[in-house]
């Protein structure tokens, strides 16, 4: 840490919650009085690599058809994968399944508080244990995400690259508003989404920067229209099932599609029985 750097820290800090007292924007899992920390769980799973107007309509169907871990944890897994359909990255939803099945088993139906408890939660990294207790507990805790990143290289890193976290990390916790943390992610990641959109992206200098692979066409596509498949129409045969994926995706091949589903039972996602495939 550089000193002298508190001056900078202020007006950073000024710049930041300008921005979202004029610009903030309005999400439907953001809180301003009381949280609800189930709701805010099923944002960051549904937020992780999906932009936010995708996540709306989702979170709000989701938030009615189960308001609560134990409504989650009674669902069958083929039935959170169908209303998951459209999301992608459908080991998220699994994730999702089996964490709420521990909160409402293990934690009477509560989250957790801190993110040293929330860490441990089925499908829960660093950033989201974070990120859960400050926006569902009001917790000063310090994460870092890609909007976060964005910004701190924006101001603090013009003329660096290769920026690791743990350079950020320090001045993260120095400006940290732990009165209303909340309020401090919200504007910080409101700020680096426009950030991104008027300039080139400054989370490109990152060391942890990495482009999103193509979709189409990818072994990611063939694991979700099989996914799609099984939990739309139930279980079916290896052999139609490989001829109805070949058909919504031609340049897919037999063995790619095997490949998949083998890696899909390996993950618990799907399960099979003498040829048939299942939702597990």
């Amino acid at each position: 840490m550089k000193p002298g750097l508190e001056p900078a820290i202020e007006e950073f800090n000024k710049t930041i919650l300008g921005f979202y007292k004029r610009y903030g924007r309005s999400f439907p899992w953001r809180y301003h009085g009381k949280s609800d920390p189930w709701g805010v769980i099923v944002s960051e799973f549904m937020l992780q690599q999906t932009q936010t107007h995708r996540v709306i309509p989702y979170w709000e169907r989701w938030m009615k058809l189960w308001p609560g871990p134990s409504d989650l944890a009674a669902a069958s897994l083929e039935n959170v994968l169908r209303e998951w359909n459209g999301l992608g990255y459908n080991r998220r939803a699994k994730k999702l399944h089996d964490c709420a099945r521990e909160i409402a088993v293990e934690h009477k139906g509560v989250a957790p508080k801190t993110p040293d408890e929330l860490i441990l939660l089925p499908g829960i990294g660093a950033y989201t244990a974070g990120a859960v207790a400050c926006f569902a507990w009001g917790y000063p805790a310090v994460f870092i995400e890609t909007n976060i990143r964005a910004v701190f290289i924006h101001f603090f890193f013009k003329d660096k690259t290769g920026i690791n976290d743990k350079e950020l990390l320090p001045i993260l916790e120095m400006a940290l508003d732990r009165k209303d943390p909340k309020t401090w992610y919200w504007a910080l990641m409101d700020y680096g989404a426009e950030l991104k959109k008027i300039t080139k992206n400054p989370g490109r200098k990152s060391a942890h920067y990495y482009r999103q692979s193509r979709f189409k066409g990818s072994f990611r596509q063939v694991r979700g229209e099989l996914i799609r498949a099984l939990s739309g129409n139930g279980p079916q045969h290896a052999g139609v099932l490989q001829e109805n994926i070949m058909k919504k995706l031609p340049d897919a091949s037999g063995e790619t599609i095997y490949q998949a589903l083998g890696i899909l039972e390996k993950e618990s996602l799907v399960a099979e029985e003498n040829g048939i495939y299942r939702i597990k």
